[in-house]
């Protein structure tokens, strides 16, 4: 009888042992395929002069001056960037405005400095953000050369734009 037990118990552990290795396989192998699907996932890429989604950036405005991530973000959505976020940024996050590459390929991150007029351009790498770039804009933002324009428009067509972003 007592070699019985012995046998059962040894049965009943090698079930469990089976049982712990095979739930840990499952969970680290659709941990793994997450993971693929993370680093294998599309991301947007240039597309020129086509009208169609360039990239997904946030604007941050770091200059003290309201309403400039506003301006960045409806100047970039013209030319086909998808804005996900826009708003304030630390202080501490600089005078001058720079392009934040997040997923290691600058072209996005070029597109748009370009597109604002700004001449830094670094990367960055942070795959939590599930952004293509982050746009800081300082003090210098924007160009001497557009703010001449920029300070020109009417109340009633900042109004316009606001009420009828697609116009």
């Amino acid at each position: 009888m007592e070699s019985r037990s012995r046998f059962e118990v040894a049965a009943a552990a090698a079930a469990t042992a089976a049982c712990i290795a095979f739930v840990l396989s499952l969970a680290l192998g659709l941990r793994r395929e997450a993971t693929l699907e993370v680093a294998n996932a599309p991301t947007a890429s240039v597309v020129e002069e086509t009208g169609e989604m360039r990239g997904r950036v946030e604007v941050r405005n770091a200059s003290g001056r309201a309403g400039l991530a506003r301006a960045a973000t409806d100047q970039l959505r013209s030319g086909g960037f998808d804005v996900v976020f826009f708003g304030n940024a630390g202080a501490s996050e600089g005078d001058s405005s720079v392009v934040i590459d997040r997923i290691g390929r600058d072209d996005v991150a070029r597109a748009a400095a370009q597109h604002l007029g700004i001449t830094r351009v670094r990367t960055a790498r942070d795959s939590t953000l599930f952004l293509d770039a982050t746009i800081i804009i300082g003090k210098d933002w924007p160009p001497k050369s557009e703010r001449a324009v920029a300070g020109k428009e009417s109340w009633g067509a900042r109004i316009k734009r606001w009420v009828s972003p697609g116009s």
